[in-house]
C-alpha cells in the first residue's frame, strides 16, 4: 500500500509545526540538503512545500494532506477538504493578520483613501477582493517580499501579514484596516478522503495533532482530600470536564484528577490548600482528546 503523502510547511510554520507533531507523537526530522523530511511512520512520506502552494498541490492529488493557513487556501483558491483548524502559528498559539498599513505620517486613514494608489502585497487576489468589497480601485501590485520596505518610496501602503505587529512598527508603519484572520488548517485532497484507508489516516492524525493543540496550554493536577472536604475542593476547580474522583485505601479520604488552564494555576492551589487539599501534584499534558 502506497504510503499517505504529508505536506509540512517550508519556511515560518516549519519547526513549530515540527513541534506540534512530536506532541502529537510523531518525530519529523528535517534535513537542510533535503525537501523530504524522514518520519517515524512507515504509512506516511513528507515533504517540505511552501504554504503557499501546499493547498493547490493538495487540491491536484500530488499530496493526500497537508499543513497551510486559511488565507493560502483562500489566496489560491483551491478545492480541498479543511479537516481541522488547528490555532497556533511561528511563535505562538494564536491566529495572524492581515492588514492594510500605510506609513505613520500618511495621510491615508481609512481603506476610501486608497482610490487610485498602489498597494503593494503577496496576497494579491486576498487584496483584490477586499478593494472589491469596499467600492475601492487601486493598483495592486505583486510583493516577491520585504514588503514593509516598499512603503512610501516604491507603495502607497501595503498588505502584510502579522502577529503582534512589532515588524510593522519597526518600519514605521502604521495599521488601517484587518483584511482577514488566519490560522493553520489541516487539509486533505477530496479524492483522497474516499480512500477508506487514507481516511482513516488522516483523521487520526488529525484527532491527534488537535490534542496536541489543545494540551498546550493545560496542565493535569492531582491532589488528595477528605470526604467531607470534597465538595468544597470541587467547588474551587474549573475543570474540562467533571473532575475524576477515586476512592483512596482510607476511605475517609479520595483523589481528584482534573485539567485546567495552566495560567490559572498559580491562582489555583493556594485555593485548593484553602479548601483542605493535600499533596497537590502538576503535571505537563502532550494531548487532549475530548
Amino acid at each position: 500500500m502506497p504510503p499517505l503523502k504529508l505536506g509540512i510547511p517550508k519556511g515560518s510554520l516549519q519547526d513549530s509545526t515540527v513541534e506540534l507533531f512530536a506532541r502529537a507523537g510523531w518525530r519529523i526530522s528535517v534535513s537542510s540538503r533535503s525537501y523530504y523530511p524522514t518520519i517515524d511512520d512507515p504509512e506516511i512520506e513528507c515533504m517540505l512545500v511552501r504554504a503557499q502552494e501546499m493547498a493547490r498541490y493538495v487540491e491536484h492529488g500530488g499530496l493526500d494532506c497537508g499543513l497551510t493557513g486559511n488565507d493560502w487556501i483562500i489566496e489560491s483558491g483551491a478545492d480541498v477538504q479543511e479537516v481541522v483548524e488547528l490555532v497556533y502559528s511561528k511563535t505562538s498559539l494564536g491566529r495572524v493578520r492581515w492588514v492594510l498599513a500605510v506609513a505613520e505620517d500618511s495621510s491615508i486613514k481609512t481603506v476610501k483613501d486608497i482610490q487610485g494608489k498602489v498597494i503593494a502585497t503577496e496576497a494579491v487576489r486576498m487584496t483584490e477582493k477586499y478593494l472589491e468589497r469596499n467600492g475601492v480601485q487601486a493598483r495592486v501590485e505583486f510583493s516577491w517580499g520585504a514588503t514593509e520596505v516598499k512603503v512610501p518610496k516604491l507603495a502607497d501602503a501595503i498588505v502584510e501579514i502579522t502577529e503582534t505587529g512589532s515588524s510593522l512598527r519597526a518600519n514605521r508603519l502604521r495599521i488601517v484596516d484587518t483584511l482577514l484572520e488566519s490560522s493553520t488548517r489541516f487539509i486533505a485532497n477530496r479524492a483522497a478522503l474516499k480512500d477508506p484507508w487514507k481516511s482513516e489516516k488522516i483523521g487520526g492524525l488529525a484527532m491527534l495533532l488537535d490534542g496536541a493543540i489543545k494540551a498546550y496550554s493545560r496542565v493535569g493536577l492531582l491532589l488528595n482530600v477528605r470526604r467531607e472536604d470534597l465538595d468544597k475542593v470541587i467547588a474551587t476547580l474549573p475543570s474540562l470536564r467533571n473532575p475524576t474522583v477515586s476512592q483512596l485505601s482510607d476511605p475517609n479520604w479520595v483523589a481528584i484528577n482534573t485539567i485546567v488552564e495552566e495560567k490559572t494555576v498559580r491562582q489555583l492551589i493556594p485555593k485548593l490548600k484553602a479548601a483542605h487539599a493535600e499533596g497537590i501534584v502538576e503535571y505537563p499534558l502532550n494531548k487532549v482528546v475530548y
